[in-house]
């Protein structure tokens, strides 16, 4: 076996140091590996220092007035940065969550002039003078949870509760727009939203249940 691994090694050609391709392959996939979860997890950990947050070198960077949660900010922007980083990165609001950052999970749903958005694909730079609503925002001044906020809570409408900021928000949305005539139709309109939990008949009752309450 030795031998017929030799011979492949052979027809297969070295690596310059002398390593078969075979072992450089591994070697180097092994390194792919490290190379893209390590920064990954770092990032996490160091998300005020993320790429985001800088100007960009060329200066392209924008003044940015926008009201979130009733709180008017005034923040300088790279251009390309999404509503998203806005909200954790320089807003400090970690409620609303990075998922596929695609547009494809609704894990970061929030409310832009009362309308659901995507804000990993929607650009900060859009949102000038915008009322922007997080799940930070959803419970009164006083501490009491909006009407969905309780009703996640008693239909135990949440395991990991990665997704749950984000279904709260779309379903807010879901709500106002008026779309909560039957299950059916709250199923179509909160598609958008992944709960990788398999948690959707619950979430599905807590939307009616506080549609019901505030109509």
């Amino acid at each position: 076996m030795s031998d017929q691994l030799a011979d492949e090694d052979r027809r297969d050609g070295h690596a310059p140091s002398g390593v078969s391709r075979r072992g450089f392959l591994s070697t180097t996939a092994a390194g792919g590996v490290a190379a893209g979860v390590l920064p990954a997890m770092h990032a996490e950990q160091n998300a005020g220092a993320s790429a985001a947050q800088k100007a960009a070198p060329d200066g392209h960077s924008s003044t940015l007035s926008v009201t979130v949660n009733g709180r008017r900010h005034q923040v300088t922007i790279d251009n390309r940065t999404s509503l998203l980083d806005l909200l954790r990165e320089h807003l400090a609001l970690p409620g609303t969550k990075k998922g596929c950052d695609a547009g494809a999970c609704g894990a970061c749903t929030v409310l832009v002039n009362g309308r659901r958005v995507n804000a990993c694909l929607t650009l900060a730079v859009r949102c000038q003078d915008a009322e922007i609503t997080t799940i930070e925002g959803l419970a009164s001044e006083g501490g009491e949870l909006h009407a969905l906020q309780q009703a996640f809570i008693e239909q135990d409408a949440f395991q990991c509760g990665y997704c749950t900021p984000g279904q709260i928000m779309s379903g807010v949305g879901c709500i106002r727009e008026g779309h909560t005539g039957s299950r059916e139709e709250i199923r179509e309109w909160m598609s958008g939203n992944i709960c990788r939990c398999g948690c959707y008949v619950k979430i599905v009752s807590a939307v009616a249940q506080a549609a019901r309450k505030e109509g």
